[in-house]
This record gives structure tokens, sequence and C-alpha cells, in this order.
């Protein structure tokens, strides 16, 4: 949906700076619709238009306030408005409207509200109607969510009443353009040298590796990292929601998910792509995440040949990530017993890479955890290496270290048969 414009050219000249404002972007809304320019030069034109208009006013502003007084017009006609700004700042991860009135963002790990507001929800919804319109999507009364993927490479959910009664919310979750190295994390302190090590050596052995952790902890970001460790005579097929993997080998087969329409018809789910991945003749299977019935289809590649793949899913820890892994096998929707599941599990499982937003906004790969086999009806579980909290600094960093267990691996034989021999 496009904002509504005049017929004729704005004549009323501005008294104030709202006006001006107002009246800039009507004046370029007008020239839009009588003169639409070519894509190439659709910002420079805009420019072209938007100093005329202001010539026109004869308003003379200090040469500060004007630049303010451009960027924000521009990036209402031509961005996402009063958050672009927010969205074109580096050091900002993820941006939340919470209404016209409330947005947050996320810098270095901690929540900051912003002095950042949109007009009204109008304005809001108009920014909505921008994101999606590009992508064949819409919201309404009748579909008031929706999950899509902005031109960059960003993860954008919206929600709009009735569903939110206080005003349309926007989430963003950026897309990191310069991806992490293993070195920079370990320069972060996200984890060490010998895990880095210990973690190499277990991809390059062909382990199937399963990081979890919570919300926003870093396991895609981590995941993309332990890809790096591919070796590149290899077929490696991924699987998305939003594709954010950035692989650097040549021999990789990017899929995507595809939501349904508005009719609910034309979806692909995880679950699909991981069946026709099956047919692909992939070396290595990464699965961006796992939600639900396509863990046991997952579970089933792993048990069939094709070790080394990758996955993450949402857990607060190992343990509950063997539990998350059975209830979603469960969702499948087969009458398999729950002791079946858990053997397909022990079976299939090698590691376990847990990843922690900690209290002062730092992630951290708090444990290195081997599926050890089955004792009895539960699968054990060995921690390799763990995050040890020693306390709180007073500026509210959190203190500790990440030390190995002292427990050797029961895979070290098959690590040694690969050609690696590491000091834990």
């Amino acid at each position: 949906m496009t904002e509504k414009t005049k017929k004729k050219k704005p004549k009323n000249k501005p008294s104030d700076y709202g006006k001006l404002k107002e009246y800039l972007r009507r004046t370029l809304n007008y020239e839009l619709e009588a003169n639409p320019p070519e894509v190439d030069q659709y910002h420079e034109t805009l420019a072209k238009w938007l100093e005329q208009a202001y010539a026109s006013t004869k308003i003379d502003l200090p040469k500060k306030q004007q630049d303010e007084l451009f960027r924000e017009v521009l990036d209402d006609l031509a961005g996402y408005g009063p958050i672009q700004s927010l969205l074109d700042d580096p050091e900002v991860s993820e941006v939340m409207v919470n209404g016209a009135d409330l947005v947050f963002i996320e810098k270095k790990g901690k929540l900051i509200e912003t002095d950042v507001r949109f007009e009204d929800e109008d304005h809001v919804r108009r920014v909505i109607d921008r994101m999606l319109h590009p992508l064949g999507l819409r919201v309404d009364s009748d579909h008031p969510n929706a999950d899509a993927r902005l031109p960059d490479g960003s993860r954008v959910n919206i929600v709009i009443p009735p569903v939110a009664h206080k005003g349309s919310c926007i989430t963003i979750r950026k897309f990191l353009i310069n991806k992490l190295s293993i070195e920079e994390i370990i320069k972060l302190g996200s984890l060490t040298a010998n895990m880095a090590e210990f973690l190499r050596a277990c991809v390059a052995a062909r382990f199937n590796i399963i990081i979890s952790g919570n919300t926003s902890s870093g396991k895609t970001t981590f995941l993309n990292i332990l890809t790096d460790f591919f070796p590149e005579d290899e077929r490696i097929v991924t699987i998305e929601d939003a594709a954010e993997l950035q692989l650097r080998q040549r021999h990789v087969v990017s899929l995507e998910t595809r939501p349904p329409g508005v009719d609910g018809a034309g979806g692909v789910t995880t679950r699909d792509l991981v069946k026709n991945v099956l047919r692909m003749r992939p070396d290595r299977i990464v699965v961006g995440e796992v939600r639900s019935g396509e863990s046991l289809d997952m579970l089933q590649a792993m048990n069939t040949g094709h070790d080394g793949s990758l996955t993450t899913l949402h857990a607060n820890s190992p343990r509950d990530a063997i539990a998350r892994l059975e209830t979603m096998a469960l969702m499948a929707g087969f009458d398999i017993p729950l002791h079946a599941i858990r053997t397909q599990i022990a079976a299939a499982i090698d590691l376990i890479v847990h990843q922690a937003r900690l209290q002062d906004g730092s992630r951290k790969t708090t444990r290195i955890t081997e599926v050890s086999g089955m004792e009895g009806n539960v699968v054990t579980l060995s921690d390799i290496f763990k995050f040890e909290q020693k306390g709180v600094a007073e500026d509210g960093t959190i203190e500790g270290e990440l030390i190995p267990t002292g427990i050797r691996p029961i895979f070290t034989p098959k690590l040694e048969v690969a050609g690696f021999k590491l000091a834990m």
C-alpha cells in the first residue's frame, strides 16, 4: 500500500519543521506518481527532487538540520522510515518496534530504548507495507502476522492489530554482513583455542553436531563458523528458513523454505526439504534449525550415512536439547516408542555445543557435551568443556572461565583414526 497523494502538486508553503517535512514528502510523492524514475536512478532522482522542492520553499535551515530533514524524508520514501537509521547502524543487531511510540534496539547484547518515534499507527503500517509488498506478502485483519526476509538478508516478524492490541509490532534481526571467524570468536572470549581445535577436529572427523541454545544466543553465528571446517571436496546442502549461512566452499546447494500463500497453499517446509535432500547426494547436510517433525528425518539421515551433519535447536541445556529432540520426533506423526527415538538420538548425535546469552549480554559456548550412548532408557551425556561462572564484576560483567572437565571422550579413537591427537 502506498501513501495516498493528491492529484495536484502541493501549493501550501510550510510554516514550521513538521509542516516542511510533510510538504516535502507530499511533493516527492506527487513527482513519483507523475514521473516514476528508473530503478537504477531511483535514489539519485529522489535526492534531486528533494533539493528542488526544498529550494522552492525559500526556507534556510542550518546545514545540520537540513541534512537531518533530507535524511528523514528520504528514509520515509525510499527506506523504512524512522528505523532506517537504526538498521544502518552496524552496532545494532536487532530493532524492535512496539507500536508507534516505543522502539527498542539490541546493541552489544543489551536492550536499549531509543528516542525514535513514528508519527502514528498509520505511519507504522506504511513502513510494514513497504517491507512486505516487494516480497508479495501482506498483513490484514484476517492474516495479522507475517515472517519475511528483507533484501539485505535481515529477518523480520510483523504482528498487527487485533492480535497486537497496543499497536503494530516489528521485530528485525539484522543479517551479519561480515562473517565472524573462529579467531574473532576466541578474541571475544566466547570459547578457548583448545575448544576451537577440538571442534575443528570433530567437524573434520565427520561427527554429527547439534548447536543448542536460547533465543539470540548466537546459534546460527556459531553454525556459520563451524561450516568453515568443511573440506572443499564435499557436496554440502543447506536448508534454512531465511538464508543466513555464508559458506566459503564452492560446491554448496542452498535451499530455503517458503511460507504458504494467503490461500494457505504453496508452502514448502523444512521437513519437505530434508526429505528431498536425501535424493541430492549430499556429503554434508546443514539444517538452519529443527523445530518440528523434520527432526526425525534429520536423525534418520544421520543414521544412514550422512555423517558430519549440523543443525541447531532451541534448548536451555544439552539435556534439554535431548528432550526437545524426543518431543519434536514425536511431532512427526508416527507411532514410535520413546525408547526407539532415544536409541536413534544416541546413535545419530555425537556432540552437543551449547550456546548461552549471559546476563551481561555476552554470548559464550558454555558447554561442549558428548552424547556417549544409552544406559537403560536414558541417553547419557558427558561434558567435555564447560563454563564455570565465578561471580559478577561491579560493572555487571559476568566473571568466569571456560575449562576442560578432564573427561576424555569415548569417540577419541575415532578422532585419532582421522589423524587428530588432541591434548584436552
